[in-house]
């Protein structure tokens, strides 16, 4: 997993970091009991404070993505699957309602941003 820091970005490093490390975890890149870089070597690896990476990991653990052993590091959890599934279906409920308002402001109709989606899905789906 490459994490990448955008100073152009309107978000914090840590946010950054955690969304970086969410995506990687729900897109299942990341899977259950791997092991993630200690809080010191992300830190050094990103050359940022070890404060940055510390607050990254802990909301990461708030959300119970991660967790943290101590005197061993930090592990994606082994989080209940269907957990992981609605909070990713959640992240695209948000991105369906980003999608309608956009469509919306371009008067789209409903069948137009339905026949787009349409067309989009299939594209992806060829080889």
């Amino acid at each position: 997993m490459k994490i990448i820091i955008s100073n152009a970005s309107s978000d914090p490093i840590y946010i950054q970091i955690r969304n970086q490390i969410r995506q990687s975890i729900l897109s299942g890149e990341l899977r259950a009991g791997d092991s993630l870089l200690s809080i010191r070597q992300l830190a050094k690896e990103l050359q940022v404070s070890v404060i940055t990476t510390k607050r990254a990991y802990e909301e990461l653990e708030k959300e119970e993505l991660i967790d943290s052993v101590v005197g061993k590091g930090c592990f994606v959890s082994g989080a209940n699957k269907d957990l992981i599934r609605e909070q990713r279906m959640k992240r695209l409920e948000e991105k369906m309602i980003e999608i309608i308002r956009d469509s919306k402001e371009l008067s789209m109709s409903q069948q137009d941003v339905m026949d787009h989606m349409t067309l989009l899905f299939e594209e992806e789906e060829a080889p």
